[in-house]
């Protein structure tokens, strides 16, 4: 499901994953190679039309993975060992956007964001079906694990679980 799709269904999640990847702009991107092994890649992210936004630069091994296998794993950036900020994970399918306003309002959001945006046609952009989402911290004082999938809807662990 695009990304409004998912923050409705599953605010809890939705609503941290925004706030967490619209701050820090960059995310662990995990895609399959040819040979089937894992890829993680730093890339970007935008938020806009409802949808979730990575771009990359042309013909990029990360982009050619998802060309030829859309699967992919997002993963926030974790910034100390402790993992203070929580962990989102966001599980799902990349769709390249080829129509030119989708791109367009893409670029523009770059551009509001970066002041500066790919030129076309030499950049990739896919969007982010969602399919599955969690959400992790452990810490001393909150330790809390959410899990959403469509067929069950909102799984929350406290403490011990």
């Amino acid at each position: 499901m695009e990304w409004d799709e998912f923050e409705a269904a599953c605010p809890e999640i939705g609503r941290l994953a925004r706030e967490r990847l619209a701050k820090d702009e960059l995310v662990m991107l995990g895609t399959l190679r040819r040979d089937g092994s894992p890829r993680i890649s730093p890339c970007e992210v935008d938020f806009a039309g409802g949808r979730i936004f990575f771009g990359m630069m042309w013909h990029s091994m990360k982009a050619l993975d998802l060309r030829r296998d859309p699967r992919l794993v997002v993963h926030s950036v974790t910034r100390d060992r402790a993992g203070t900020d929580g962990d989102i994970k966001l599980y799902g399918r990349a769709i390249e956007v080829f129509d030119a306003p989708t791109r367009e309002l893409f670029r523009e959001t770059v551009q509001a964001r970066l002041d500066w945006a790919p030129e076309e046609p030499q950049f990739h952009v896919f969007a982010l079906d969602v399919e599955r989402a969690g959400y992790a911290v452990f810490d001393d004082e909150r330790q809390r694990t959410m899990v959403w999938e469509p067929s069950g809807g909102l799984r929350v662990l406290d403490g011990d679980g």
